[in-house]
């Protein structure tokens, strides 16, 4: 849609309202036993399993991707009663999206690529646009872009839309994530307005951070995301998708996104299309939970490795 800079204008955010109600969700929200694992079980179907590092090889990859395809031990699925569950995407770098295809052939599991000078976005822009083309062109489905801070910063909100525009035609097909890196933006305010102009241009999810800041996906970042993606639904009728990224890691924290999920925004985002989680270490929790809620025991952390 064409950037409505009245809209954009006019959002404003109660900072202290939001924090106190970030503060109550994960206090007056849980779920036990059979409704926890049937909780964290969906949650594992939401992880874009992650791999990031200067160090990943081929063999990682393969080894990550085997994990996406069976993300829990064959025993503790069959006393759980559940066959068949995936992961919802992998990501990494774009030198191994080849290989992360390759491995996934068949699966239905799509990959997901970084993009556009991925973390920073102080690259070249013809060179982060045709980045974008390269990961399509070798099967990326997804591309998890990041925008420039200082347009936010600045408040040049007609910069980042031009931006994000040109981000989004150069994922034809694909789906494009806005990485918004919201621990650099200043202010909750500024988180709104610039998931706001993400979503006019395109974007088909909005995405909290690349996990390299100092600061990463909280709970009251989440909220004042997930109300703009309310707000923009609510006027334009098109749903955009969620994804939290960095320093979720415990299945605790997971069950809490989720029930912010689903006051805020409803079932319907309770689904791969619309939500996600980045993560790595994320899934290696949940499966030690699920084999506690099967055989009463904690097993350790290298019984689960990711690959």
């Amino acid at each position: 849609m064409p950037l409505d800079m009245d809209w954009v204008r006019a959002v404003q955010v109660n900072t202290s309202a939001v924090e106190r109600r970030a503060g109550t969700i994960g206090a007056r929200r849980s779920v036990k036993k059979d409704y926890q694992a049937a909780w964290l079980l969906k949650a594992i179907t939401l992880i874009d399993l992650t791999t990031l590092a200067g160090d990943d090889t081929e063999n990682r990859v393969r080894r990550l991707c085997a994990k996406a395809k069976h993300p829990v031990r064959a025993d503790l699925l069959e006393a759980l009663g559940v066959d068949g569950i995936t992961t919802g995407a992998i990501c990494v770098y774009h030198d191994m999206v080849e290989t992360a295809v390759d491995a996934l052939k068949g699966t239905g599991i799509p990959v997901a690529a970084v993009s556009t000078g991925f973390p920073a976005g102080l690259s070249p822009f013809h060179l982060r646009v045709a980045e974008i083309g390269e990961s399509v062109k070798v099967g990326a489905e997804e591309i998890d872009i990041v925008i420039s801070r200082r347009h936010v910063l600045e408040g040049n909100w007609q910069a980042l839309y031009d931006e994000m525009r040109t981000f989004r035609d150069a994922c034809g097909d694909a789906h494009v994530k806005a990485i918004l890196a919201t621990g650099e933006l200043g202010t909750l305010r500024n988180v709104a307005r610039a998931s706001l102009v993400c979503m006019m241009a395109g974007a088909d999810f909005i995405k909290t951070s690349t996990g390299k800041e100092s600061v990463n996906a909280t709970l009251p970042v989440s909220l004042v995301m997930m109300r703009a993606i309310r707000d923009y639904y609510d006027r334009s009728g098109v749903k955009v998708g969620y994804k939290p990224a960095g320093g979720i890691s415990k299945a605790k924290d997971a069950l809490t996104y989720l029930a912010l999920v689903k006051e805020e925004l409803g079932n319907d985002w309770l689904d791969p299309h619309l939500f996600r989680f980045g993560a790595s270490s994320l899934l290696g929790d949940i499966e030690r939970q699920l084999e506690h809620h099967v055989t009463g025991h904690y097993s350790a952390g290298y019984r689960h490795a990711m690959g």
